[in-house]
């Protein structure tokens, strides 16, 4: 048996956390109820976009860390990519935190 926290419950939390920093949050892919992966983009006042994906460590942790950054020159790249994340696993939860300071938020979550 897993001590990992069904992904929707893990999902709803990470949304009050945001409400409760003062940001907003929206389900953009509902996922896999119980075993889905979870990505999460951050934003931070309509801008610096971060995707973020939880990855195991040597050590056995998991911790979110950025999987990709929107580059200001080039919007779409980012936008594909998403896209292409989203085609490869349809059991995956992607949420929209727009929040200020996202990375703490994401840190503090990620433990």
């Amino acid at each position: 048996m897993s001590d990992r926290l069904p992904a929707h419950l893990e999902v709803a939390g990470l949304i009050r956390a945001t409400e409760a920093a003062g940001g907003f949050a929206m389900v953009l892919q509902k996922g896999e109820n119980d075993a889905g992966v979870i990505l999460i983009l951050t934003i931070e006042r309509g801008g610096n976009s971060r995707l973020w994906e939880r990855m195991p460590r040597l050590d056995g942790t998991r911790r979110f860390d950025v999987v990709k950054e929107q580059d200001p020159n080039n919007p779409l790249e980012f936008n594909d990519y998403i896209e292409k994340r989203r085609r490869q696993d349809p059991d995956a939860w992607l949420i929209e935190l727009d929040v200020p300071k996202p990375a703490r938020l994401v840190a503090q979550w990620g433990r």
